[in-house]
């Protein structure tokens, strides 16, 4: 059995049925094995367009109000001077890379998405390549800041990754996540119908303390600890939450009669952390 990867410990239960968990600091993971190809294989075009999501790309303008508020934030701790070169890992369709250009010397995405990547680089003209973080050759090239965006759930090894980027970066260098916490009170009313638990895109699951535990163990001191919220089209929220149950047709129906579907709101409720932290 591979150990916890947030401590290291290997005493892990079930937690729900399908989850195994951490008894020495509540990391949760899910209880399957995918090798690189399956799951790259998840990512591809549907996943984007009617399975995760209803329409990325339709959805770009949203998705990029979000990203400001997480630049906004990740500007307190950027010294333009030290931190000049970026690297997005899972960068999907390039809408953070698209902002972050402006403001880096360089910035580069990696992701296993094929079409992301695609359309990150054909259409938006970015530097985006298609590969595993584990095993691309960047060439030599080091960066100074490492953005994983709502990304280190979905990694098979979260802490290969943050080892890999340590390699990658020096000392000063920033790490900045967002993932959901499953320690948050949200999580723990919900239980096992929390809706960020769904493997096998959502493989790990981590409580703020054991995202921290994990960031430390790699060399990395957590600076910024907060929630973080995120804007929604409310067509998109409604495909999120109904089109599972086969209730998405009418409901998406029924917005666009009233002219509602393509508004936008903001929420936050406690259950996604945004950490930045500072490599030793």
């Amino acid at each position: 059995m591979i150990p916890c990867v947030a401590c290291g410990g290997g005493d892990g239960h079930p937690f729900p049925p399908g989850l195994r968990r951490c008894a020495s600091c509540g990391h949760a993971w899910a209880d399957l094995e995918l090798a690189p190809d399956e799951l790259a294989a998840l990512y591809r075009r549907p996943y984007f367009f009617g399975d995760e999501y209803r329409d990325y790309v339709a959805d770009r303008s949203v998705l990029q109000r979000s990203f400001r508020l997480r630049l906004l934030a990740l500007d307190r701790f950027v010294d333009p001077a030290r931190h000049r070169r970026l690297l997005e890992v899972g960068c999907a369709y390039g809408f953070f890379l698209d902002l972050a250009r402006g403001r880096f010397e360089e910035a580069i995405g990696i992701d296993v998405a094929e079409d992301g990547v695609r359309h990150a680089r054909e259409t938006l003209g970015l530097d985006a390549v298609r590969g595993d973080l584990l095993t691309h050759d960047f060439g030599g090239r080091r960066f100074d800041v490492a953005c994983l965006w709502d990304t280190i759930e979905h990694l098979a090894r979260p802490d290969l990754q943050l080892e890999r980027i340590r390699e990658l970066t020096g000392a000063g260098a920033l790490l900045a996540v967002t993932t959901g916490d499953i320690g948050s009170l949200v999580a723990r009313l919900r239980g096992r119908r929390w809706r960020l638990i769904h493997p096998p895109t959502h493989l790990h699951y981590f409580t703020r303390a054991s995202l921290r535990r994990l960031l430390d163990r790699h060399g990395f001191e957590t600076v910024y600890d907060r929630s973080c919220g995120f804007y929604r089209r409310l067509e998109s929220a409604a495909h999120a939450v109904l089109a599972r149950r086969g209730k998405g047709t009418r409901a998406l129906a029924l917005l666009r009669r009233l002219r509602l579907a393509r508004l936008d709101f903001y929420v936050d409720i406690g259950d996604i952390r945004y950490l930045i932290a500072r490599r030793r």
